[in-house]
């Protein structure tokens, strides 16, 4: 399964080697420099100043720290102006106002809603494929047959 990976995802990949603070679902703090960071939010800090939940400051020397256990980190504002933000700028300026939905598809949309409205009995076209299925009358009994066979 290949897909690319997401903007926050690309911004932790940027954000090595510079100070990050890390705060974890359990309340306590990380503030160090970041050495790695993997697709998966798990990070390498070192140098760290923790500060545990009761407040306590505490120096440690290196810290990985797993990625489903951060509520959130905090990355330099200087990222903003990373090289990864000039190609996505350039990426959007280049396509329509639709974002996301090419030519092809918005075509595509409109003829299913105007097929949908002909469908429910306001046009004159029978519906994909133009073929208009024969009605057959059925009665209780073969009803109950048919049931009983499968």
């Amino acid at each position: 399964m290949s897909r690319s990976l997401g903007i926050p995802v690309k911004l932790l990949h940027e954000a090595s080697g510079h100070i990050v603070t890390v705060e974890l679902k359990s309340g306590e703090l990380y503030r160090g420099s970041m050495v790695e960071c993997e697709d998966n939010w798990n990070c390498q800090l070192e140098n760290i100043t923790f500060t545990a939940k009761d407040g306590k400051v505490s120096q440690l020397e290196h810290v990985f720290i797993r990625g489903s256990k951060v509520r959130f980190m905090v990355i330099p504002d200087m990222l903003k102006n990373a090289p990864m933000f000039k190609r996505l700028d350039a990426k959007i300026k280049g396509k329509s106002s639709s974002l996301g939905v090419g030519r092809g598809r918005a075509v595509a949309m409109r003829a299913k809603v105007s097929s949908s409205a002909q469908a429910a009995g306001r046009g004159t076209t029978a519906g994909r494929g133009a073929v208009v299925p024969s009605i057959r009358r059925i009665d209780s009994f073969d009803f109950v047959e048919e049931k009983e066979n499968r």
